[in-house]
């Protein structure tokens, strides 16, 4: 019998990531490559600050919304949460649901607008970082 010290690569679990060789011929971008971990740089979108403050606005109403509109719908599908399994209505409560998601992707998405001149809040070193 043959003892192998070398484990077989059929053996490691699905979520392990391989270890990096030199010999390896896809290593285009490295973790040390700014605009690859970052991203940000492709992410924001610089618009006027008219244009900024509007899409804020509104962005912010229709989110809290459907938020409020989408809990309401579960609260009545559900009959304040009192309802029996038989007599709760999944189509409302889906659609709160929907309600819920819609205004959250709405809000996420205006976060990734910048008005020109405004930096990001993690870019800032002049904060402190202690609590007192």
């Amino acid at each position: 019998m043959v003892s192998n010290d070398q484990s077989d690569p059929s053996e490691e679990p699905p979520d392990a990531e391989s270890a990096y060789t030199p010999s390896d011929s896809s290593a285009g971008a490295t973790a040390t490559d700014d605009t690859a971990t970052d991203g940000s740089t492709d992410r924001d979108i610089e618009v006027p600050m008219r244009v900024y403050k509007a899409i804020t606005v509104f962005t912010t109403m229709f989110a809290i919304v459907t938020v409020v509109a989408g809990f309401v719908l579960i609260d009545s599908a559900t009959n304040r949460a009192t309802a029996s399994l038989s007599e709760i209505q999944p189509v409302a409560a889906l659609f709160g649901i929907g309600l819920i998601l819609a205004g959250a992707a709405a809000y996420a998405f205006s976060t990734r607008f910048r008005a020109e001149g405004m930096g990001k809040s993690k870019d800032d070193t002049d904060e402190s970082t202690d609590n007192g």
